[in-house]
């Protein structure tokens, strides 16, 4: 993978990269972009809003000290302009950027970070990104509560964050480009209360001035911003309380430029098969993989020979279809387009006479019942349905259990669901490395009450692999680490605590008079679109 890393571990400072993306025309100043979406918007909070919706639009109205280039994984400077890593990889020292300043007129200050950082990990704040920081020295102390603040985060002078880490992590840089670690201004949150979330105030290219509950958000752009001649738009609004298929009309009708919500999966096939409306899909690829989970603490998920016979039982290019082609066949957790992946290996062939082999060499050859638990929303229900047809053609008959997304996350965590088809909650990377799709889906650490590793699968010795594939922070030594992770996921395989199905392309309508690179509308980390660097052409 292609990551900048602004310093050796000699901490050895580099200049700073242009910050615009090459487009393929010349970006145009001015306009207001349209957006839309069924829900309402939960929160602008960098510190609690997690969901796919939010997370391009805090991303628009904060910043953090790392960022990503536009429409790529690849890590660039953010507030921060330099850093360095010391040798042991334990000291991370970031030279914030001069004259920044926050949407209310006040410069940032190195105090800023700090404080949103220990905002972050303080219990207080219910953050469901506190996790993230566990790297930081003093982290249990104050995510416990049993400490005001972190010890490994402090700020020397004004310009300069310096942190402590309790062990190395290769993943620290990703994580200080996650919106959980977006810089905030620690007067506007204390006067705005619970209300942060509706009245966020940030260093980003935009700023909210208007939200009308269960109608729209107009966000305008920061003209103090520190990127010079970004952004390109004057603003964006998003309505909401928009079903997808009056979205996508609108959009027809030119009312609309972006449905965030996507194609309606019944409109998709009608949207490709015009000419017109094709040329304004854009697809892209995701951090993304839909899986079926196999609680492996319970009979007979317990073997991993009937573990395997159901990798072998899925018809993947079927399930596939049941979405329009709308996703690859996966072989593996990682998605193709996360570093870590491994290349050629083919995964579990469709094979019902080797799963039927399997079965009975686990003492199941008459099969078994079982239940699998699904989200409610289609298309899931269908691909569910397909899922038990083949698992009943090797002689598992399993019930499908449909429910509410609360309830089989519910399930899941609890470890009362013996399958789960993941969809509509399939693990959609955090950031770009394959670190992300371990410890809260597969590690041991996510098999606790209320976890994401519904499969509740703990392999310490994988743990123990991880921690060392993690503990490389040189720059030179990253495909070492890559390798690392490719080995953990063959090994996972192995154990087959999952059947992977498939990976989800994202196809984005955009109108007519949309500019811009197409990654911007499909950007694996501004999910769903990067409003910074989008235009109007017209």
């Amino acid at each position: 993978m292609k990551k900048l890393i602004l310093s050796t571990a000699l901490a050895t400072l580099m200049a700073l990269p242009a910050f615009a993306p090459a487009q393929a025309q010349e970006p145009k100043h001015g306009g207001n972009m349209v957006v839309t979406y069924k829900d309402d918007v939960a929160t602008l909070d960098p510190a609690i809003g997690y969901d796919w919706q939010n997370w391009s639009m805090i991303k628009s109205v904060f910043d953090g000290l790392m960022d990503y280039e536009p429409g790529t994984t690849n890590l660039r400077p953010g507030l921060a302009e330099s850093h360095e890593i010391s040798e042991d990889g334990l000291t991370y020292t970031f030279k914030l950027r001069p004259g920044v300043k926050f949407h209310n007129g006040r410069e940032l200050v190195a105090d800023d970070v700090v404080y949103s950082i220990n905002r972050v990990i303080n219990p207080a704040t219910q953050s469901p990104g506190q996790g993230f920081f566990s790297m930081i020295d003093g982290y249990d102390a104050a995510a416990a509560g049993k400490a005001a603040t972190v010890t490994g985060v402090s700020a020397p002078d004004a310009s300069t964050v310096v942190f402590k880490l309790s062990r190395p992590d290769a993943t620290f840089l990703h994580v200080m480009a996650l919106n959980f670690s977006s810089v905030v201004p620690k007067e506007a949150v204390e006067e705005a209360g619970a209300d942060f979330g509706k009245k966020p105030v940030g260093t980003g290219a935009f700023k909210l001035t208007e939200w009308t509950l269960g109608q729209r958000l107009v966000f305008e752009k920061n003209a103090d911003y520190w990127i010079p001649g970004v952004p390109y738009l004057d603003s964006f609004t998003v309505e909401v309380g928009q079903e997808p298929v009056v979205a996508l009309l609108r959009a027809q009708n030119g009312e609309v430029d972006i449905p965030g919500d996507g194609i309606p999966p019944a409109k998709f096939v009608e949207v490709m098969k015009d000419e017109a409306q094709k040329s304004l899909v854009v697809e892209g690829g995701q951090l993304h993989t839909g899986y079926i989970t196999m609680n492996v603490t319970k009979a007979p998920f317990d073997k991993v020979e009937v573990r395997r016979a159901v990798n072998m039982a899925i018809n993947k290019d079927r399930i596939v279809q049941v979405i329009n082609g709308r996703a690859v066949p996966a072989t593996q957790p990682l998605p193709p387009s996360m570093p870590g992946y491994t290349k050629g290996y083919d995964g579990y062939k469709f094979d019902q006479e080797g799963a039927k082999k399997l079965l009975a060499e686990a003492g199941y050859a008459d099969g078994f019942e079982t239940e699998l638990f699904v989200m409610n929303t289609d298309p899931n229900p269908r691909i569910a349905q397909a899922i038990q047809q083949d698992l009943k053609a090797i002689g598992i008959n399993a019930s499908i259990k449909s429910l509410a997304q609360a309830n089989v996350i519910e399930a899941g965590g609890a470890g009362n669901a013996p399958m789960i088809w993941s969809g509509g909650m399939a693990w959609i990377a955090d950031f770009p490395d394959p670190a992300n799709f371990y410890g809260p889906i597969l590690g041991c650490a996510g098999t606790v009450e209320g976890g994401w590793n519904w499969s509740k699968y703990c392999n310490e010795d994988l743990d123990k692999l991880a921690a060392e594939a993690d503990s490389i922070v040189d720059p030179a030594k990253v495909d070492e680490r890559l390798a690392k992770w490719s080995e953990i996921y063959m090994k996972v395989m192995e154990d087959a605590p999952w059947a992977p199905v498939f990976n989800e392309q994202r196809y984005t309508l955009k109108s007519a008079r949309m500019g811009g690179d197409n990654a911007l509308y499909v950007d694996p980390v501004s999910i769903p679109v990067n409003y910074d660097y989008v235009f109007i052409k017209e």
